[in-house]
């Protein structure tokens, strides 16, 4: 791991038996246990990873050798663990878990008690514990396993979503990508009344119905199979179900779409004017509010740092355009079962979706992205930083990354916080334009990246 920082822009999170080694959980299983007071009770759960149960028993053994007590939930997603970190009154919820990485990735992410990630500030103090290797010593904490976790998780929920009506019955296509989502997401939609036909539902840590990262081109075989079942919507989620993504029958829905279509339905319910974002979100979400009077403010990336950013904003929700939904009336974490419920609740019809972008200027989005090591990251982006004037912006962001923007245009050029690359993303009126900016960002990256080695 980095010598300067264990997190990321979303946890710990690394290569097992490189980066994540048992070892290695167990220190910072001790720094986390000794930066919580004595005796407190904490909940842990993981994705489907094969890895999950090696680095689950070196943390589940980090906490209880500094008196920690530890609850196993098992295999949960991330937002139910969210959720039931608070409503069961734990000191702190731990998620073992690499979310959209490739299988042989794992990670630890870590909710408060109130199910908001964890602030800088107290990862800064995990990581000072652990670099000066001053654990606690104390009484052995205790160990038990919780049951009936996907019930507690929807009677939290419910009552805080409108069941469908009678003339109100799509037809969904759940797919959890053989993650932590598999046989739970199904079945709460199930429960709460909606036609579902499950694809890739059975938990399997090697995700072989498609990559655990939903887009696009990881998509095709769901779309195939909600064209061949006729259904009318895919709900798509990542390794742990922080993220989902939307298919229709004409096709992929795309990134940016469903967020502004969501965060309007958001605004319209709470009254609330205020949209939560980050850097990497483009326009669309800005044009979708716009007549709602509603102002769009873009923080640093990752899901922590939106829920930060709309609990001080008093945001009717927080968005990433991966994905990621925080809707402050079930908490400050990432919870797309939630999102893609109120999503479906509020629609008479899917075609609303795509109806409603027609009336909107059409924007081209494209992401690509530079492998970079993660040791010469911070380097490539303070020599990208340098050259921004090569550019000609008419402004300069520096916030997170690298953000330039035009007139009709925005490049952002951005270090991962999750995998070894640099992101380089882009917007325009124009797919030429975008294309062209696309290309001018991986250029001077993949030079700085080459004269790092």
């Amino acid at each position: 791991m980095d010598a300067r920082r264990l997190f990321g822009t979303s946890g710990i999170r690394g290569v097992v038996d490189q980066d994540l080694s048992p070892d290695f959980c167990r220190r910072v299983a001790l720094a986390i246990g000794t930066t919580l007071p004595q005796s407190s009770s904490v909940c842990i759960a993981t994705d489907t990873r094969i890895s999950r149960d090696v680095i689950k028993e070196a943390i589940t053994t980090g906490l209880l050798s500094c008196g920690v007590n530890v609850v196993d939930l098992g295999i949960l997603p991330t937002p139910a663990l969210a959720l039931l970190t608070r409503e069961s009154g734990f000191a702190a919820g731990i998620m073992v878990t690499a979310s959209h990485n490739p299988p042989e990735f794992n990670g630890i992410k870590l909710f408060t008690k109130n199910s908001l990630g964890y602030s800088q500030a107290q990862e800064i103090e995990i990581e000072r514990v652990y670099f000066d290797q001053k654990f606690r010593q104390g009484k052995k904490g205790t160990w038990e396993q919780a049951q009936d976790m996907k019930q507690r998780y929807l009677s939290s929920v419910k009552g805080k979503l409108a069941l469908p009506g009678s003339n109100r019955h799509p037809k969904v296509v759940i797919d959890p990508g053989n993650g932590a989502a598999s046989g739970f997401a199904s079945d709460i939609f199930v429960q709460m009344g909606f036609n579902v036909v499950p694809v890739n539902d059975e938990p399997d840590g090697l995700f072989p119905g498609r990559s655990p990262e939903p887009k696009e081109d990881t998509l095709q075989g769901t779309l195939d199979f909600l064209r061949q079942h006729n259904a009318d919507l895919a709900i798509c989620f990542d390794g742990d179900a922080d993220r989902v993504v939307f298919c229709d029958k004409e096709g992929f829905l795309g990134f940016n779409e469903p967020i502004a279509f969501i965060s309007r339905l958001a605004v319209k319910k709470t009254g609330k004017k205020k949209v939560a974002t980050t850097v990497e979100t483009g326009t669309l979400l800005d044009l979708a509010v716009k007549d709602l009077g509603v102002q769009v403010f873009r923080g640093r990336v990752g899901d922590v740092a939106v829920a930060h950013l709309a609990q001080q904003l008093d945001a009717a929700l927080g968005v990433e355009q991966v994905g990621v939904y925080i809707m402050p009336e079930v908490g400050y974490y990432p919870d797309s079962i939630f999102a893609s419920l109120f999503l479906i609740s509020q629609l008479s019809d899917v075609g609303e979706i795509r109806q409603f972008f027609q009336g909107i200027p059409r924007l081209f989005f494209e992401k690509a992205k530079v492998s970079c090591p993660n040791e010469f990251k911070e380097s490539v982006m303070v020599r990208a930083k340098e050259k921004a004037h090569l550019f000609a912006s008419e402004e300069i962001n520096t916030l997170d990354g690298l953000r330039l923007q035009f007139a009709d245009s925005w490049l952002l050029i951005r270090a991962s916080g999750t995998e070894p690359v640099i992101r380089v993303i882009s917007e325009s009126t124009s797919q030429k334009q975008t294309d062209q900016l696309i290309g001018k960002g991986k250029e001077l990256v993949q030079s700085l990246v080459e004269a790092d080695k």
